[in-house]
Parts: structure tokens; sequence; C-alpha cells
């Protein structure tokens, strides 16, 4: 869906009589269409920390199923880590829909969304292809005003401060009082604010929970959400150095080059491979970043071939690498901390260190671990982490974790060639068997599991012969009266497919599975007879999915006809048709197995389409 909304022409005086300005020295302008609303305006208006310096109507394209919006993007006023001033950029959006009661805030903080100026999460916003706008929707159906700022560093003429915490949990705070100035928006300064990242936006969150007390005690936080949060950038780094999301890597130096360029001996280390990646990397958003530069080592760009170890081993590098660390504070509200057990870009353990730093300055953390790795965790976390900002929000008691388990094991996959792999540990199966000849339905029993192994490099998809796993289940089919089955469907053979990750973030795995189908039983009234009918062929049931939980789209598929045994002529064709089900920290993505007969199928049937959900939309970074 496309919202937006047109510039109301209020005067600035008529607002602040009504109390919708909400700073006595705040003084803002309505910026320019287009490109130039990125440039500040000059001269700059009045004003102090989080104050609004000029707003505009916005479009933003949340796709189908989003509730409508007013949307405005919105330049304010923010500090870096050193206290200086800086006009920062990002995206308001109210829902239309009324609300009882001053309407919460969620600051919703961004992952890595590229160093490119184009890659602004407000310029992807309106684009529609920013990969985390289905937490954005999320949140907006609950009735919640989202702000999201674009951090430091899109406005004309500036560069990110990538992976600098303090500088990102000020942008994060400070676009909360922003929101409340923008004409029109309906929200107050002192309304309720939860705030939510994951990746660099949980790193982001954090900062904003432990900033809170010091730097913005005026905004009204009720909790935090973070997850996949570099908390330890120095294990992090030492994570993703020669491995697939090196791109992080090579972006944090640069960031934090820009915020340190007085601790960060750029220029002395860097040799001309590295400067020339450097300044690809300035332009690049964070798919195109992760397939250019993915398994890459810091010695490939620095002079001498002086190793990562060697570089953060220099003192000043080590202090500004220390100022990212996380847990050295308290954060004065409950947090929601959650993380990919099986992540391969942000280490688990110094996450969980996280969570016992938290706890251990008395903060009331929730922790919950979810099977995948990072890129997919994002959106099957989406679901938890918004309800658990309802609770925040409706002020309810919520449960804390702090007391409980070692930190677990991490369950991230690798290879000799350094391959960005998904493993597929168990992913829960839903769907229906249709029986097309006895216009029957089955679905398939809790317990219902597929596994396997995504190469995005070399785009490939693996799974071994007992990677389908359904338990034996009961159902109903009709021969002309309604008759009780026993069903049990068995992988016949390991299949391969296809895997992909696009520019925009968008995962899409794509396979065939060979499987065998049984009708073990047959009950009619108190009787039980052993019926053992199966396909005599296995059945070619495709798997497809598509990374945009709710972005899914629909397209061709085919199962192919079936040899029977005798006797089973009821069975001549099997439809699996997928249905989108819930989600769960433990079993956190349903992958739906969608099979439909093509129109060459002598059914005389109209072809139909696969449902594609979710492996999660990517949220690296």
């Amino acid at each position: 869906m496309k919202v937006s909304v047109r510039g109301l022409g209020f005067a600035v005086p008529f607002l602040a009589a009504l109390g919708l300005a909400t700073s006595a020295n705040a003084a803002f302008v309505q910026g320019p269409a287009g490109e130039a609303f990125y440039t500040p305006p000059s001269p700059l208006p009045a004003g102090g920390q989080g104050d609004l310096v000029s707003w505009r109507a916005a479009t933003v394209n949340l796709g189908a199923g989003a509730p409508a919006v007013r949307a405005y993007n919105v330049m304010y006023r923010s500090t870096d880590a050193k206290g200086a001033s800086k006009l920062v950029t990002g995206t308001v959006m109210v829902p239309t829909t009324g609300f009882s009661g001053a309407r919460p805030v969620v600051s919703y903080a961004p992952g890595t969304a590229g160093l490119g100026p184009q890659c602004a999460p407000s310029k992807q916003l309106a684009a529609g292809g920013w990969y985390e706008k289905t937490n954005v929707v999320a949140a907006l159906k609950k009735g919640w005003a989202v702000a999201t700022t674009d951090y430091a560093g899109y406005t004309k003429g500036t560069r990110p401060t990538y992976l600098d915490g303090s500088s990102e949990g000020r942008n994060v705070l400070d676009i909360v009082k922003a929101a409340s100035q923008v004409p029109g928006s309906g929200l107050v300064a002192n309304t309720k604010v939860g705030v939510w990242g994951y990746s660099q936006g949980g790193q982001a969150a954090g900062f904003a929970g432990e900033l809170k007390s010091t730097y913005a005690p005026a905004v009204n936080l009720v909790g935090v959400a973070a997850g996949g949060v570099p908390g330890d950038f120095q294990r992090t780094a030492r994570n993703l150095d020669g491995k697939p999301g090196a791109a992080f890597l090579l972006a944090g130096v640069l960031g934090l080059y820009e915020q340190y360029p007085e601790l960060i001996p750029f220029d002395l280390v860097v040799n001309d491979a590295g400067r020339a990646a450097s300044d690809a990397a300035r332009g690049m958003c964070v798919f195109k970043a992760l397939n250019e530069y993915g398994g890459t080592n810091i010695n490939d760009f620095t002079n001498g071939d002086v190793d990562l170890e060697a570089i953060m081993s220099i003192a000043s590098v080590k202090e500004a690498l220390d100022k990212q660390k996380l847990g050295t504070r308290t954060v004065p509200v409950p947090v929601y901390q959650y993380h990919g057990q099986a992540d391969e870009f942000i280490p688990l353990d110094q996450a969980h260190d996280l969570k016992k730093a938290w706890c251990a300055r008395g903060v009331k953390v929730k922790f919950d671990l979810y099977k995948s790795e990072h890129i997919v965790t994002q959106t099957q976390a989406g679901t938890y982490a918004t309800n658990w900002l309802d609770t925040r929000f409706k002020n309810q008691a919520i449960q804390s974790n702090c007391n409980t388990a070692p930190t677990p094991p991490s369950t991230a996959v690798s290879n000799a060639q350094n391959d960005l792999l998904f493993g597929l540990d168990k992913w829960i199966l839903s769907g229906n068997i249709y029986l097309d000849r006895m216009s029957s339905r089955l679905t398939l029993p809790a317990g219902s599991t597929f596994s396997g192994l995504a190469n995005i490099t070399t785009g490939s998809l693996s799974s071994p012969a007992n990677g389908i796993f359904v338990p034996d289940f009961n159902g109903t089919v009709n021969l002309g009266i309604q008759v009780g089955v026993r069903v049990g469907v068995q992988q016949a053979a390991a299949w391969t497919g296809t895997s992909t990750l696009d520019d925009n973030g968008v995962v899409r795995l794509a396979g065939t599975v060979p499987a065998i189908v049984r009708i073990k039983t047959l009950k009619l009234g108190v009787i039980t007879l052993g019926a053992n009918c199966r396909t005599k062929f296995p059945v070619q049931i495709p798997l497809l999915l598509r990374g945009e939980r709710r972005g899914h789209r629909r397209g061709p598929a085919h199962v192919e006809p079936d040899g029977l045994d005798p006797g089973v002529r009821g069975l001549r064709r099997l439809r699996p048709a997928a249905e989108r089900a819930g989600l769960g920290p433990e079993q956190p993505v349903h992958v739906h197995a969608d099979a439909a007969a093509a129109g060459r199928v002598l059914s005389g049937l109209r072809p139909q389409v696969p449902l594609r959900p979710s492996l999660g939309a990517a949220a690296a970074g």
C-alpha cells in the first residue's frame, strides 16, 4: 500500500497555540520535494536537541495489507558521540485510525541499510524496497506511530557514522521529540515510547536505552526491544573478518573513522586496494556490499598485510572500539533481547554476555533464542517483539529470565570456502494435502518439519534423504461417506534446489521434494481396517519460499502425475496447499509445502498457484 499526506498549510504560530509544537524554542520549515529535502535549509531555523528543522508530507510504500497512514519525512537536530550538533533525517508514520488516549510511538532503529546516500531508510520506504518494513507494518497495525531515523550521515555532504552506538542511540531518542512537532501528526512529546531495533538497530536500541536517563530524560521510554545485538565490537569483528559478513566490518571501519578520525589511523594503514574498496562501499547498499565483499580479510586492504588483531591492538583504535561496548551502563526500563542461535554474523556468546551484564545491573531482561541465522531471525521475531512492546504500552507485567541457563551453544554453519550458508534445522512444515478424487483435505500435523542447507554463495539448496519429517496423523476422507484414515508421508530421496539473496534482501528458496503418501488404515465406525495404500511413484512436491513474510506473491507450480497401486484410485492426484501459521521462538518459521496441478495435467482444472511464505526479510548488519 502506498500512503501519503498532503501539506496542511497551517501556520506554525497557529499550531503552537494548539499545543502541537512542543518546544518553546522550536522553529521549523516545510521542506522541499525530491532530493533537495536532504540539503539543510539555509539559514537553519533556531532550535535545540531533538527539535524539528524541516518536514514534508511523504509517500511510503509498505506493501499490501499495510494500514493507511499519514507519513512525513523529517529533518531534526541531534548530537554525535562527542556532543557535536548534527542534522538527521527520518520518517514518521501515524495510522489514520483513531487511538484512545495518547498514541504510543515506536522509535524504530534500522538495521544496516548501506553507506550510499540512496540507501537511507526514508528513501527505501518511499521506493518500497526496505527489508524491515514488515516490522514497521506490525507496529502500525497496533495503532502505534512509528518514527524511524536514517541516522546521521544521509544529509548532503555528510557520511554515516555507521556502528558508532553512542551517535545512533542519540538519533533514535531525538526523533521522538521531532515527531511530536510535525504539524498534523497528533503526537505528543510525553507519550509512551518503545525503542525497537535489530542488528545495527539492536546496537542503536541498546545505546538508546543506556543513554536515556542522562541524554533524554524527558522521553517517556517504557521498553527496549533489541535483537541480533553486536554488543562487543571486537568479538563481532573477529567473527566477520574473512567471513560472509566481511562487508559489515568494512563499513564499520569506515563509520568509526568518520566519527573518530583522530583515533583511527585510516590513511596510514589502508593500501590502494583498501582505498578503492572504501570508495566503492560508500556508494553501496547493504546486500550489494555483502555480495561484493563477503569473505574478504582486513589484511587484503592494509599496508604490509597488517591483520585485524594488530589493528585492534593499536591503543587509539582500541579506545574507539571500547566506546562501542554495551552493558557498561544500566537501562532504566525492561529489555526484550533476542538472537538467532545459528547467527553467522553476530556471535551468540557476546549477545548472551550482554544479557548477563544488563541483568547484573538490575535490568529486567527477557532473552529469547530463535533457531535461525541472522538474516532470517529479523523477521521471525517480529511478532514477539511487537507483542512484548504491547505489554509495555499497556503497563502489564512482563517476565524476565535473567536467572536462567548458561550461554547456549551456537549452531551457525560454515564451510572451508566461507560461503554464506543458511542452515535449515527442523523448520516447521505446515500445509494441507488435497485428495481431488475424494474432495478431501488432510492437514499436516504438528511436528512436521524440514531440514536442509541453503548456500547463498553458490545458489544451491540441499536436503538429506530424511530432511522432511511428517508424523503419521489422522484425517477424514470422503468415500461417499466420511471415513477416518491414518496417513503417512515420507520423503523418498534426497532433494536439491536453488537459493538466492538479491540486492533488496529478499531470500528465495526453491526445491522439489519426492514423497510417498500412504493411507495405512481406514476406520468405519468402531471398525478399523488395514489399508496400506500408497502412491506407487513419489509425488514431486515443490517448496517455494520467498523471504518477505507478509509480502508473499503467487506463481505457477506443478505436481507431476503419480503412478498408484491398483485399488488406490481415489488418491489419483495430490495437491498440498500452503496455509500461513503463527511463529514461535523455538520453531519460529512456518515453511509451507505448496504444489498444484498445472494445466497440462489431465484434470481439466485451471493451474493453481503457490503461496510464497516467509523465510524472513533480510536484516543484515
